[in-house]
C-alpha cells in the first residue's frame, strides 16, 4: 500500500461501530460518527422517493464485496430496516397525507433475482419456478422485460411488507468464509408508482418505476473458500459484475467525450439488460458503495471505489414520464394560473377606479385573449 488514493463521493457513512443496541435490537448512534439506517435513508432514499413523486424513473443499487453490508443497507434486518422497507413505508405515508380528492395513486410490486444467469420470480415458490427461469423479452417501447413476472397491486405498507417477506424466503443465499448468509444472486425489487390526476373530468397520469437493486457481492475465490457449486456461483456473479463494470466504463467514457462509437455491452448479461434504462437511459440513478474497514480487504475496497468513481461520471437524461398531451395540458394549466393572477391584478385596479395607461389596457386585453386561447386549446387536447 503506502500510496494515498483519493476518490470523490457525495456521502460517506460509517456504520461499523460507535452504536448502542436498544431493547428492540435497533442500533442507535452514540456519537455523530455512526450513521444509522434513518440517517442513510434521509440522505439517499428520500431523494429517490422525491424524484419518483415528480414522475421520474429511479434506480438505487448497492455494490461491494460480499459481507460488506449491501443487504443490510438495502433491506436491513430486524428493527434495523433498510432503505427498501423504509421507502415502502414512506410511499404510503405520503399517499395517506394527500388531501386532494382529484389525485389518486396506484402502487404495484415485483421481485426477481438473477442466479447463475437465470431469472427467477421470488413471488413464485421454488418448486413451481420454471427450471430455465423467466424469459427476458425486448420491446421497442418497454425495453427489456421479464415475461410472466408476477406483479402485485399493493394498498398498504403491511401489504408490501408481507409480499417482501415472501420474496426474501425464496432468495438464494449460501455460506462462505466471508459471510455466513451471503447473497448468491442479484435481487431486483421494482415498485411501479402511478399518480392519476382528474382535471375537468379528464384523467392524466405520471408513472415511475423505482428499481431497488441488491447486487450479489463481488468476491475472490481465495478469500471466500468457495468450492464446487459455490465456486460456480461466484464465477457467474463476478462475470455479470464485470459486464456491469464494462457497461459503466463505456458510458463514463461517452460522458467524457471518448469512445463515442463504442456501444455498451448490455446484451452480455441479464443483469445489464434489465438495468439498461437505469444505467444509460431515462432514469435518476444512485449507487451505494459498501466497503469493509478491514485492511485484509484493501484490494476489494480499492476496486469498489474505482467502480463507483467510473459510475459517477455517467450522465443520464431523465424525463418526467407522462404523455405528450398530458405534458402540454399541464404546461398550459400552469401558464393560465400565472395569466389569471396578472389579469386579476389589472382588473382590481380597474374596478378600484385606479387610472391605468393605454399600454396596461392593451396588456389586459392580450392577457385575457391568451387565457381564453389556452382554455380552448386544453379543451381540444382533452378531447
Amino acid at each position: 500500500m503506502g500510496v494515498e488514493k483519493k476518490f470523490t463521493i457525495d456521502y460517506s457513512f460509517w456504520s461499523f461501530d460507535q452504536f448502542d443496541t436498544e431493547e428492540d435490537g435497533y442500533l442507535r448512534p452514540i456519537d455523530d460518527k455512526y450513521a444509522d439506517q434513518e440517517i442513510v435513508f434521509n440522505n439517499v432514499g428520500k431523494e429517490i422517493l422525491d424524484n419518483a413523486w415528480d414522475g421520474y424513473h429511479c434506480c438505487l443499487f448497492a455494490y461491494g464485496q460480499t459481507g460488506s453490508g449491501k443487504s443490510y443497507s438495502m433491506v436491513g434486518y430486524g428493527a434495523n430496516k433498510g432503505i427498501v422497507p423504509i421507502s415502502c413505508n414512506e410511499i404510503f405515508k405520503r399517499i395517506n397525507e394527500n388531501t386532494d380528492p382529484n389525485v389518486s395513486f396506484e402502487v404495484s410490486l415485483s421481485m426477481i433475482e438473477i442466479y447463475n444467469e437465470k431469472i427467477q420470480d421470488l413471488f413464485c415458490p421454488a418448486n413451481e419456478s420454471p427450471p430455465q427461469g423467466l424469459k427476458l423479452r425486448e420491446n421497442k417501447t418497454l425495453g427489456f422485460y421479464c415475461e410472466n413476472k408476477k406483479n402485485y397491486v399493493v394498498t398498504s405498507y403491511e401489504d408490501i411488507s408481507r409480499r417482501m417477506e415472501q420474496g426474501n424466503e425464496n432468495r438464494t443465499i449460501g455460506s462462505t468464509l466471508m459471510n455466513a448468509n451471503s447473497s448468491r444472486a442479484h435481487t431486483i425489487i421494482t415498485i411501479e408508482f402511478a399518480q392519476i390526476t382528474l382535471t375537468n373530468g379528464k384523467k392524466s397520469e405520471k408513472r415511475s418505476n423505482i428499481n431497488l437493486v441488491d447486487l450479489a457481492g463481488s468476491e475472490r475465490a481465495s478469500s471466500t473458500g468457495a468450492k464446487g457449486d459455490r465456486l460456480k456461483e461466484g464465477c457467474n456473479i463476478n462475470k455479470s459484475l464485470l459486464t456491469l463494470g464494462n457497461v459503466i466504463n463505456v458510458l463514463a467514457d461517452k460522458a467524457l467525450g471518448k469512445s463515442k462509437n463504442i456501444l455498451p455491452p448490455y446484451r452480455e448479461s441479464n443483469l445489464t439488460k434489465i438495468l439498461m434504462n437505469a444505467l444509460g437511459g431515462n432514469s435518476k440513478t444512485v449507487m451505494i458503495c459498501a466497503l469493509s474497514p478491514a485492511a485484509i480487504n484493501y484490494e476489494e475496497t480499492l476496486s469498489t471505489l474505482r467502480y463507483a468513481d467510473r459510475a459517477k461520471k455517467i450522465q443520464n437524461k431523465a424525463v418526467v414520464n407522462e404523455s405528450a398531451t398530458d405534458k402540454m395540458i399541464r404546461m398550459l394549466r400552469e401558464e393560465n394560473l400565472d395569466l389569471k393572477k396578472m389579469i386579476e391584478d389589472l382588473n382590481s385596479k380597474l374596478s378600484g377606479g385606479v387610472k391605468i395607461s393605454d399600454d396596461e389596457k392593451e396588456r389586459f386585453h392580450e392577457l385575457t385573449d391568451q387565457y381564453a386561447a389556452n382554455n380552448k386549446m386544453m379543451c381540444e387536447m382533452g378531447k
